[in-house]
């Protein structure tokens, strides 16, 4: 498999070599799908029976599929904090979602202040950087971070998707139009309007937040016919799980299933656009497209719905942190091909930048646990540690190809699972005889780990703080 994946790689260098882009003095354009509260398993590519993804599909199939890509952190500032700057959250200090107070009003601030993120790299190498959609991590009315172009959300939850108030101009208004759509058109309008020099457009949907009151109200976009009163294989319906904190009103309730399945195709509908304007601007060659969610989140499977902050104990499932991560760029990134490895989302920023051939514009301080997985974009062999780690607040995992420990400070509970044998962790083997060699193996790679990344400002654990709301003592 790795033989023909060289030789793929090889043949698409020799339609498009890489030297060309050097030659054109012009590196790829970065366009930057990011979704919210998405599960990799609501997607086609990703096997879902029930949504129509066909648009996000093709993306897999035009490019790159990472079927074990994971997030740090189960909720949606921290992740797209540490997407944006490759730091964990007791390096970047947001561990949860932000108070609207932190996005307008007089204790707005800009929680990345102090970092170099990047839109800020990509800026300084003479990329035009857009934002189009949520940004939830502080000072919304003001744009920041290298981005030039700036059309937000007063806030980081959503309420409905239309007849919504949104940022443009340093101005709060309110549109009647279908907030995912508006979102695909202003990224448009950034593409168009700056086709001509490299750019980087953050496309960071707030949908299909399949979280709220909104559950409870049917969808009205253009597939809620489709959906209405279908029978949804890939939702389980089960006994909630006794963690079960927040949610309750719409576990296995079919209307809430309809409205996720509604609202990711929409997000899908916003692909499709997104490509065609590419392709109709002569710029699919040039332009790497990356996709990916927020955070995982959870359907009903094991008698759970939500992400890991809508549990007590806070939640570390696995599909609360898998991901769904796509990469294409035709001519460069080999078509219809998959990775296994384990790999997060502090890994992106370094995996992206070296990509664009920027890697010593990588941050040195604080000093990132990112890697490095480029080389597999171009179907060649990497040198990589199956492992990645999670924290959310008061709650830490390590997960690495067979097992997963999952710890809680100060007094737990605690888990430990055997992800080949129990890949839906069922079976807790905390405590059990024949597992305390590697449960105390687990514990201490995860706590050299925070150790060696954790700033102590920062480090809950050992008595840092906050820049959200602590939602656990």
């Amino acid at each position: 498999m790795l033989r023909s994946l060289i030789v793929i790689a090889c043949l698409g260098c020799l339609l498009y070599p890489v030297t060309a882009f050097a030659e054109q003095g012009r590196r790829p354009n970065l366009v930057f799908i990011l979704t919210d509260n998405q599960g990799a398993w609501t997607l086609g590519c990703y096997g879902n029976p029930d949504i129509r993804t066909p648009h996000i599909d093709r993306l897999a199939s035009e490019g790159i599929r990472f079927t074990r890509a994971m997030a740090s952190n189960p909720v949606c500032s921290p992740t797209r904090a540490t997407y944006l700057t490759g730091l964990l959250p007791s390096q970047h200090g947001v561990h949860s979602f932000l108070d609207p107070k932190f996005m307008m009003g007089p204790e707005a601030y800009n929680t990345l202040e102090e970092f170099k993120s990047l839109g800020e790299i990509l800026h300084d190498e003479g990329y035009a950087c857009g934002l189009s959609g949520k940004w939830h991590l502080g000072a919304n009315l003001t744009p920041s971070e290298g981005f030039e172009f700036w059309i937000t959300k007063p806030d980081g939850s959503t309420r409905e998707f239309y007849d919504q108030p949104i940022i443009e101009d340093g101005k709060v208004t309110n549109v009647a139009e279908y907030t995912t759509d508006l979102w695909t058109r202003k990224g448009v309008e950034f593409i168009t309007t700056h086709r001509d020099q490299p750019f980087f457009l953050f496309l960071a949907y707030n949908g299909p937040y399949c979280l709220g009151n909104l559950m409870q109200h049917p969808p009205q976009n253009r597939h809620a016919d489709f959906y209405r009163g279908h029978h949804f294989l890939s939702f389980p319906v089960d006994t909630m799980h006794p963690w079960q904190f927040a949610n309750k009103a719409f576990h296995n309730q079919q209307v809430a299933m309809e409205r996720v399945a509604a609202e990711t195709s929409g997000v899908d509908d916003g692909v499709g656009v997104i490509l065609k304007t590419l392709a109709d601007q002569g710029l699919e060659r040039d332009t790497l497209v990356v996709y990916a969610a927020d955070q995982g989140w959870m359907g009903g499977q094991n008698g759970m719905w939500g992400m890991g902050d809508h549990f007590r104990p806070t939640g570390a499932h696995e599909l609360m942190m898998q991901v769904p991560l796509l990469f294409r760029q035709p001519g460069r990134i080999p078509a219809s091909t998959t990775s296994d490895l384990l790999v997060s989302n502090y890994d992106f920023l370094p995996s992206v930048l070296s990509y664009l051939d920027l890697s010593e514009k990588m941050p040195s301080r604080p000093r990132s646990p990112g890697r490095d997985f480029s080389p597999v974009l171009r179907g060649e062999e990497v040198d990589w540690d199956n492992v990645v780690y999670y924290e959310m607040e008061t709650c830490r995992a390590v997960r690495n190809g067979d097992w997963k420990l999952v710890a809680r400070h100060p007094d737990g509970p605690h888990e430990l699972y055997n992800m080949q044998v129990d890949p839906q962790e069922r079976f807790n083997l905390y405590g059990q005889p024949e597992q305390m060699g590697r449960q105390r193996a687990l514990r201490k790679q995860l706590d050299d780990f925070f150790a060696t990344y954790a700033d102590p400002q920062y480090d809950i654990w050992r008595g840092g703080r906050s820049k959200a709301r602590r939602h656990t003592p």
